[in-house]
């Protein structure tokens, strides 16, 4: 699939009452997110759980949920850790289950030079060829991808975007500037959509997606079309939201709200632990102000 699309989900992993990945609620909400507005899904990121799943079950998770969506929508692969050599080890084997393309993450803990980050994402696309996405999070990883750094590594072929999750506008608008017509650059916080959108950006990497895909994607259309009255109207709207999905660390509220409203995707593993029940009181008085796109 050479279109990734524009509202990419980050994609709850669901566990079953055993602590086990449920790969078959997993096909169930994939399909959900689809009917809801999703164009594609990243699996296995910082939503997905990613540093407590085991790396066959990274790898049947992709397969699994690119079999069931088909060309439906695109499956980006997190195959990014903190170790180059294992990272293109995963991305090889990601790209044997049918993905579309591979999300790179700042490493954490190292704190690697801008010469290292780039170093370690050049030698993970050349190891695929598959497009592969950057992502920037330096909130979890300590790391900033800096902009001259990503402008550098879009100059490699198959690296066609990032997901910019750093929450500077300034620096996201340089990049916007300094990058191809048709290098992509994501929002990675649902609450920077909209100006991203407006400034250039191809889209965003959703969590509240999860509830309100259809009002995403509707918000990114009107923007796109250049009705940013109403876009911004449905971004404010959206915000008290997004704040909810983010009250406690991200995926707790998220996979409680979906557990709430009939999509059975368990708890979390630890050391991440659900909404205590101030927090969860908190999120209920927020989701019963909202329509909820999604069906169980």
């Amino acid at each position: 699939m050479s279109e990734l699309g524009r509202l990419l989900t980050a994609m709850v992993t669901p566990f079953n009452n055993k602590g086990e990945v449920d790969y078959g609620q997993a096909k169930k909400l994939a399909l959900a997110l689809l009917d809801s507005g999703s164009e594609g899904f990243i699996l296995s990121g910082t939503t997905g759980e990613a540093p407590t799943l085991s790396n066959e079950e990274k790898l049947k998770l992709f397969s699994e949920i690119k079999s069931t969506i088909s060309d439906r929508g695109s499956v980006v692969a997190n195959t990014g850790t903190y170790n180059t050599a294992e990272s293109i080890e995963l991305t090889k084997e990601a790209e044997k289950t049918g993905a579309d393309a591979i999300l790179m993450v700042v490493p954490p803990y190292s704190k690697p030079s801008q010469e290292g980050l780039y170093q370690h994402f050049k030698a993970i696309a050349a190891a695929t060829k598959l497009p592969c996405m950057l992502y920037n999070v330096p909130g979890r990883t300590v790391t900033n991808l800096a902009v001259d750094t990503v402008i550098r590594l879009s100059k490699i072929a198959n690296i066609v975007a990032v997901k910019e999750a750093s929450g500077n506008l300034t620096q996201i608008a340089k990049i916007i500037e300094g990058t191809a017509d048709d290098f992509m650059v994501y929002s990675g916080n649902d609450g920077d959509t909209f100006p991203v959108v407006a400034m250039g950006g191809r889209g965003v990497v959703s969590v509240v997606s999860h509830l309100v895909g259809l009002q995403m994607k509707d918000m990114i259309d009107k923007t796109l079309v250049g009705n940013n009255k109403e876009a911004a109207t449905i971004h404010r709207g959206l915000l008290p939201l997004i704040d909810a999905m983010f009250m406690v660390s991200n995926p707790c509220p998220t996979k409680y709200a979906l557990n709430k409203i009939g999509l059975n995707v368990g708890i979390t593993r630890l050391p991440l632990v659900m909404p205590d029940e101030k927090s969860a009181a908190a999120i209920d008085a927020v989701l019963k102000n909202y329509t909820i796109d999604i069906k169980p």
